[in-house]
Formats: C-alpha cells, sequence, structure tokens
C-alpha cells in the first residue's frame, strides 16, 4: 500500500489520503509506505527563478509523517533525471520493478512523470495493465475549499495565519539558530532572540507581530515575535530580521536552536516616533498575546 507525492506541509488534504492508505493497509494486513520526494521539484527544475518556499523542511515533513502513524517512509532525491522520466517509466520502474506495489493511493490533484503528464486517468489505465489497485479519495474542503500546499502558502504570504493553522491542521512552525543582535530590545524590556531560519527556503510568514509559542531550554513557552524591518530602531531598513520576544524568560539562547509554532497575529509592523512609544506598544501587545494564548494548550 503506497503513496507518492511531495507532501510539502502534511496538511489536512494530505491526511485524507494518509487515512485511507492505513486504512487499506490495515484491511488486508499490509504496511502502509509513504515515498516522498526531496528537495522540492521546483527547487530542480526552476533554480533560476529563487522564488520556492516550502512549509516544511526535511526533517518537518520526517516528523509529520511520523506523527501519521505512517509504517515506512522512502525519500526519494528528486533530480533531473528523475524528472525526465515519462509516466510509464517513473510508474514500471519505481512501483513495478522497484517496490512492486500491491495497492496505490493517490490525492485528487495527483500528477507525475515528465512535465507532470501522468494524471489519473494515466494511472489507472496503467495499474490495470499491471495488477494494481488505485484509490483515489475525495479532496477535502475546509470553509468550501479544496486543500493545497499552494493555498496554505498564500494565506502565510498574506499574514492569515489562523485559516492557514486551520488548512494544516497545526500550528505553522519554524526552527532556526539564535544568532546575535543590537539588544536593544533589553534596553526596554523587552529582550528578542533573532532568529536565522535553519533551511533558507522555508516560507516565512508575512511581516508583522505574532503571538506565539516557542520551544525553548526544552520547554514550551509563550511569546511574541516580529518579522520586519524593526522601522524604529533598525539603522539597515533593507534587512528583514525574525525576532522572538519569550515571557517570563530571560535565559542566553545566543548559538542554540529554537522552535517556534505561529497561533495568531496580532498587527502589521509600525513606525513609531521613539523608543518609548515603542515600548508601551509592545507592552500592549504582550498583553494581547497572552490573551490569544491563554487558549492554546502548551506541547509537552
Amino acid at each position: 500500500m503506497v503513496t507518492i507525492g511531495t507532501f510539502d506541509g502534511v496538511h489536512r488534504g494530505h491526511e485524507v489520503v494518509l487515512s485511507a492508505l492505513k486504512d487499506i493497509a490495515r484491511n488486508i494486513g499490509g504496511e502502509s509506505v509513504v515515498i516522498t520526494l526531496w528537495p522540492h521539484p521546483r527547487a530542480v527544475l526552476q533554480p533560476e527563478g529563487g522564488n520556492i518556499r516550502i512549509l516544511s523542511t526535511l526533517d518537518e515533513k520526517i516528523l509529520l509523517l511520523e506523527q501519521k502513524g505512517i509504517d515506512n517512509l522512502l525519500v526519494l532525491p528528486f533530480t533531473r533525471e528523475l524528472a525526465s522520466l515519462s509516466p510509464e517509466e517513473f510508474l514500471r520502474f519505481y512501483l513495478v520493478q522497484k517496490i512492486k506495489v500491491h495497492t496505490l493511493v493517490v490525492g485528487f490533484d495527483h500528477q507525475f512523470g515528465k512535465n507532470r503528464q501522468g494524471d489519473i486517468e494515466l494511472l489507472r489505465t496503467f495499474a490495470a495493465q499491471n495488477s494494481i489497485d488505485v484509490y483515489q479519495p475525495e479532496a477535502h474542503l475546509v470553509d468550501g475549499q479544496k486543500v493545497s500546499s499552494t493555498l496554505i502558502r498564500k494565506l502565510l504570504e498574506n499574514g492569515q495565519i489562523e485559516q492557514a493553522n486551520d488548512f494544516l491542521g497545526y500550528a505553522y512552525p519554524l526552527t532556526g539558530s539564535v544568532t546575535g543582535g543590537s539588544r536593544i530590545g533589553r534596553t526596554i524590556g523587552f529582550p528578542t532572540a533573532n532568529i536565522e531560519p535553519a533551511d533558507p527556503m522555508k516560507l516565512i510568514p508575512a511581516g508583522g507581530v505574532y503571538a506565539v509559542t516557542v520551544l525553548a531550554g526544552g520547554v514550551w513557552r509563550q511569546g511574541m515575535l516580529n518579522i520586519g524591518r524593526r522601522p524604529t530602531i533598525s539603522d539597515n531598513p533593507l534587512h528583514q530580521t525574525i525576532e522572538v520576544h519569550i515571557f517570563d524568560y530571560d535565559q542566553d539562547l545566543y548559538g542554540k536552536n529554537l522552535t517556534l509554532a505561529f497561533h495568531f497575529r496580532l498587527r502589521d509592523e509600525m513606525k513609531f516616533s521613539n523608543v518609548q512609544e515603542l515600548k508601551r506598544q509592545l507592552e500592549r501587545d504582550a498583553v494581547h498575546a497572552r490573551s490569544l494564548l491563554a487558549s492554546v494548550k502548551l506541547k509537552q
């Protein structure tokens, strides 16, 4: 029992496919197998574009699939050579010769092979010729919309974090290392950790201030985060920063890795006439963030 795809974000749309895969495997006494592609196909086929932004790093994808209860995961290196295979060549080499697949489960918009020429009709024809069962569950709808990675990317880029999380089925994560900063926040009572994302292709949500939870010191904690240019205090307005303030926590995090989970967007980034105005707004933001995060159960 096999499914194959990019599975970027491992969202609620993917969950329909994964649930069907596990059900079929359980009913016939087999094991579920997920074949995923890495790196993201667009990063290989359109590297000059430089605009691919992924929802999940490879580590995040592996963890998410593990949490879904998948028995086996095969990470298939995506190369130009693989992309040049026709749909029939891809199916014959990987699914028939290599894996000897019994049942294939695919998503509602599944396309594969050179120039994505393979579709469900071609797949059904090939499967019938090779004694493979094919199952395609219905698309998962949230608020009347088909859940897709493309839609979730657009929501995050627009700062619609709550709707994106609803489609993902979890709070959007970001992992990175803490780098040195100007330490201005410390002088006004809001020390921040500057985050450098672990994967440069990871999608960063729209600029603004967010209520987040943060895995720091082995414990999930509440905090607020700013993505932007720091217009009030920065001497380099072209440089985007990601800065997180963790409530009731003031340990040295320099050089350590932090994992963030985005829950709510509080406001756009703003420019203030002086640092004191900025401080007063941050105090209001902290009250607002704590109030919203009171409904969020911290992970253990």
